[in-house]
């Protein structure tokens, strides 16, 4: 399959991210938001990452210079997966926006393109199963930050053509990503075994058996963690751990999958982590230093 001209759907953090790459490997991009201020946004990000990667001898100014070339941006769906070969959908985790769009996008794509999603627990072959082309309907899995992280996760549905699979896992080596195929049930493989764990390091802070700076300490020098998991937490965001939790309790019916109550009561104060300054860390002025949140400090 020629997979040439790709549509990336939401201008968020993954968003950006994915159409980043994309661009940077030579396709034809085109972003799309609701919101002209998030596309705006985006471009600014994109930009700012490009510049990020020169400083680092990664990229030159002339790549950058093409990559931003190859990007243009739209608020009109219908029109921008028109032409499309792949559409990446990278909107909100929210199922019913997903499906939302996923009926939108059939109806206006071409008969041939692939439809994929960025969804990091809901079930594809639902998603599949709102269109007429349930065969060619896939997940990419992208990792935060897009450009820098190596792992796209590719999800099969019950219906997902092996050839649509094929040029998935081809498309995603060309991105110089490394592609890893997964079958279609709750929280797929990363979020299966990657939110337990958080989770119970929820547990442990809920439960009084170690603080926010043992808990992470211990996982990172005792475990090899890059980041402890209450900090991973924060940057992935405390309400998506949350959703992607109750995707997997409510999905396997076990209750090892039971959010933790003090991410409950987290999600409902409003402390989500980076994304609103608060967490189990505090996050303020472009620190990198991590200050723990007072309402975790003895």
């Amino acid at each position: 399959m020629a997979l040439q001209h790709i549509t990336v759907i939401g201008a968020g953090t993954m968003g950006n991210g994915i159409a980043h790459v994309f661009a940077q490997s030579g396709f034809s991009v085109v972003l799309v938001d609701v919101n002209p201020a998030q596309l705006e946004k985006a471009l600014q990000t994109i930009t700012r990452n490009f510049d990020r990667q020169i400083g680092k001898g990664t990229v030159s100014q002339e790549q950058k210079q093409k990559a931003l070339a190859n990007l243009t941006t739209d608020t009109d769906l219908a029109k921008a997966v028109s032409k499309a070969d792949l559409v990446v959908e990278a909107a909100t985790e929210n199922a019913e926006l997903k499906l939302k769009i996923f009926k939108q996008i059939d109806e206006a794509a071409p008969a041939q393109a692939i439809l994929a999603t960025n969804t990091s627990s809901i079930s594809i072959t639902k998603i599949a199963a709102v269109t007429q082309r349930p065969g060619k309907v896939i997940g990419m899995h992208f990792m935060n930050p897009v450009p820098v992280m190596k792992l796209v996760e590719i999800i099969n549905g019950y219906a997902t053509e092996a050839t649509v699979t094929d040029a998935i896992v081809q498309l995603s080596t060309t991105l110089g990503k490394i592609p890893c195929v997964v079958n279609d049930y709750p929280g797929f493989i990363a979020n299966k075994i990657l939110m337990p764990m958080i989770n119970e390091a929820i547990y442990s802070l809920y439960e009084g058996i170690a603080g926010v700076d043992s808990i992470d300490t211990i996982m990172k020098l005792g475990m090899a963690h890059p980041m402890g998991p209450l900090q991973l937490a924060d940057f992935i965001g405390l309400d998506v751990c949350l959703s992607i939790l109750n995707v997997l309790h409510q999905g396997f019916g076990n209750p090892k999958y039971a959010p933790c109550p003090l991410l409950v009561n987290m999600v409902t104060a409003g402390k989500l982590g980076v994304k609103s300054g608060e967490g189990f860390y505090v996050y303020s002025g472009g620190s990198k230093e991590l200050v723990v949140s007072n309402h975790f400090k003895k």
